[in-house]
């Protein structure tokens, strides 16, 4: 099994597509009402969808850089506002968070091994 991609809601599908491309993502799926884009690296993709009435999101999108704090500048350098630069969890990731302008919650991050072998690992089940 294989995680296919997230959907994200949006309330302007042209200012999200060009967010997101701001973010360096490749659009593959462009409409009216449906965009996606592929990751620059890895095979994952995640899409937006233009809902028409109010909507609020509890999800949180993450994407993961090796070179964080240097991708985070060059955000910045582009207009992108952080509501927290790169911060040590205490989970042993190192986050930044922002928000898409439809309001959907971003973390981009770096956790080397431990996003999958923290030190709290369970053992396989199931």
């Amino acid at each position: 099994m294989n995680l296919n991609q997230v959907t994200l809601p949006v309330k302007d599908m042209e200012q999200a597509v060009a967010f997101y491309l701001k973010l360096g993502f490749t659009q593959i799926v462009d409409s009216p009402h449906y965009a996606r884009f592929e990751c620059p690296e890895g095979d994952s993709t995640f899409s937006l969808s233009l809902e028409d009435n109010d909507f609020s999101n509890g999800a949180t999108i993450y994407f993961e850089h090796e070179a964080l704090e240097e991708w985070v500048k060059e955000l910045q350098a582009k207009g992108v506002a952080f509501e927290q630069l790169p911060t040590e969890q205490r989970y042993l990731w190192k986050e930044a968070i922002l928000k898409d302008p439809s309001g959907n919650k971003i973390k981009l991050y770096w956790a080397g091994d431990n996003r999958l072998n923290p030190p709290w690992r369970v053992e396989k089940r199931g």
